[in-house]
């Protein structure tokens, strides 16, 4: 079974994302703050990583940036998800090592387009 860590500190965002996943193949493990995110990635080494980028203690773009210079998790997929979805967002992401980029809102099959991108076979 895949692992996939969501990273997002707003309680209702994640009970949409976790019933999203409760009906699928995926296992799904959470993390509420960049700091926290990072730990659980690090320990769980999840098969792909869901990253909001305003999050307390440490920002998404600074914990995927940690992630990626660090040689256990470097290689894990990391769709980062903003609210903020400004002009240049995309290239910040991409510059702080994210694989994909999503704004909200965004539509359950588009969440799982992506995801599916990256674990096919689940």
């Amino acid at each position: 079974m895949k692992t996939i860590l969501y990273v997002e500190d707003n309680e209702y965002n994640r009970k949409i994302v976790r019933q999203l996943f409760s009906a699928s193949s995926y296992r799904l493990i959470e993390a509420h703050d960049g700091e926290d995110g990072v730990a659980v990635a690090q320990k769980e080494l999840p098969s792909l990583i869901l990253m909001d980028v305003q999050l307390p203690k440490m920002s998404g773009l600074d914990a995927t940036r940690t992630l990626k210079a660090d040689a256990r998790t470097k290689d894990i997929p990391v769709i980062v998800i903003t609210s903020f979805a400004l002009s240049g967002d995309r290239e910040k992401a991409a510059e702080a090592g994210a694989t994909n980029y999503l704004a909200k809102p965004y539509s359950p099959r588009e969440l799982m387009a992506i995801v599916r991108q990256y674990l096919p076979d689940a």
